[in-house]
C-alpha cells in the first residue's frame, strides 16, 4: 500500500486534512468493491496526539513518524496556524527530511508556506490560497507563484489552492496512481459535482464578479438567464436602467472589467460547464449565445488554453 501522511498543526484548516483523507479512503473502498487490494494507507500526523483545528474540532493525530519509516506521499495542510507552524524549526526540518524520502510531496492551501519555509519550492512553480498570494510572494520571492490555478504540479512537488482545492489535488493524485476511471468513481461517490482540471482558475467568473460588490448582482443573474439574447452594451445598460456611457464607466469601476469582457467570460464559463456535462460543442455554443464556432473557439482557447472540442474529449 502507498503510505500517505497528511501533516496537521494547531489551528490547521479542518477540510485541508479531512478532504484529501476522505478521497484516499474512498479510493480504498472503490478498489475493495472491485475485488482489488487497498491502494492507500492514509493517516494524519502532527507533533502531538491531538491537534486542534480552526473549526473547533480536534483531530486524533499520529505522532510524526521517524525518518526511516516508509512513505509514498507527504501532504501538508494549511490554515491560520501556518505562520506559527513555520516558526517551529523542528517541524520544518522534519518536513524537509520527510519530503526527501517521499516519492512526492504536496500542500493544500496555505500549506505551501511550510513547503517554502522548508526550501522545497525554490525555483518551482506553486500555488496557494488566493487571499495570501501577495504575502507569499513577498516572503518567498524565489518561488514562481501562480495565483490562478486550482493546483500545480512541478516535478514531484504538487501544490493546491484554497481548502476544497485539496480534494481536486487528491483526486489528481489518485488518477495518477490508479487511472482516470477509479478517480472519477471516487468523485461520484463523494458527490463532487465536477472533477476540475488543474489549470482551471480558483475563482469562477461569477464568484470574482461577486467579490467586486453587489451593485450589479441582479444584472449578472439576468445575464446568466439570458445568454442567448442580445447582450450588447446598450442592452445591458437598459437592463441596468442607466445610460450606456454611465453604465460602462460605473461597471468598469465596480468590476475591473468592461461589460463586453464580463459577458464573454460568463459565456465561456457556461460553455465549459455544458461541455463537462456532455453537451456537444454546437449545443453549448447555441445555448450560450456565441454567434459562431470560431468566435467561441477563440474565447475558450484564450481562457482555458485549449479548444472546446479538446476540453470536451478530455473532461466531458
Amino acid at each position: 500500500m502507498r503510505r500517505i501522511e497528511i501533516v496537521a498543526f494547531e489551528n490547521a484548516q479542518l477540510l485541508d486534512v479531512t478532504g484529501p483523507l476522505q478521497v484516499f479512503t474512498s479510493a480504498n473502498e472503490a478498489a475493495l468493491a472491485a475485488d482489488q487490494p487497498r491502494p492507500y494507507d492514509a493517516i494524519a500526523v502532527a507533533t502531538s496526539g491531538q491537534t486542534g483545528t480552526t473549526s473547533g474540532l480536534a483531530l486524533a493525530t499520529a505522532l510524526l513518524p521517524h525518518d526511516d519509516e516508509p512513505i509514498d506521499t507527504l501532504i501538508v495542510a494549511g490554515g491560520i496556524g501556518v505562520n506559527k507552524a513555520c516558526k517551529d524549526a523542528a517541524l520544518v526540518d522534519w518536513i524537509r527530511r520527510r519530503s526527501a524520502r517521499a516519492r512526492r510531496t504536496a500542500s493544500v492551501c496555505s500549506g505551501a508556506f511550510l513547503l517554502a519555509e522548508a526550501r522545497l519550492l525554490e525555483g518551482r512553480r506553486a500555488v496557494t490560497h488566493w487571499h495570501r498570494c501577495n504575502e507569499f510572494s513577498k516572503r518567498f520571492p524565489n518561488v514562481r507563484l501562480e495565483p490562478d490555478p486550482i493546483f500545480v504540479r512541478d516535478g514531484d512537488i504538487w501544490t493546491s489552492a484554497g481548502v476544497t482545492a485539496g480534494i481536486d489535488l487528491a483526486l489528481a493524485l489518485v488518477e495518477a496512481d490508479l487511472g482516470r476511471k477509479l478517480a472519477l468513481a471516487v468523485a461520484r461517490e463523494l458527490v463532487v459535482f465536477l472533477k476540475r482540471p488543474g489549470g482551471q482558475a480558483q475563482f469562477s467568473t461569477m464568484l470574482s464578479l461577486q467579490e467586486s460588490g453587489d451593485r450589479f448582482d441582479p444584472l449578472h443573474g439576468w445575464i446568466l438567464d439570458n445568454l442567448r439574447r442580445d447582450l450588447s452594451l446598450p442592452a445591458l445598460a437598459e437592463q441596468a436602467n442607466m445610460s450606456a456611457r454611465s453604465f460602462s464607466r460605473h461597471y468598469r469601476q465596480a468590476t475591473g472589467r468592461t461589460p463586453a469582457r464580463a459577458v464573454e467570460d460568463i459565456r465561456v464559463e457556461a460553455v465549459r460547464r455544458l461541455l463537462e456535462q456532455g453537451f456537444s460543442v454546437r449545443q453549448a455554443r447555441i445555448r450560450c449565445g456565441f454567434g459562431s464556432d470560431e468566435t467561441m473557439r477563440r474565447s475558450f482557447l484564450k481562457t482555458f488554453g485549449t479548444t472546446p472540442q479538446a476540453f470536451r474529449d478530455h473532461f466531458g
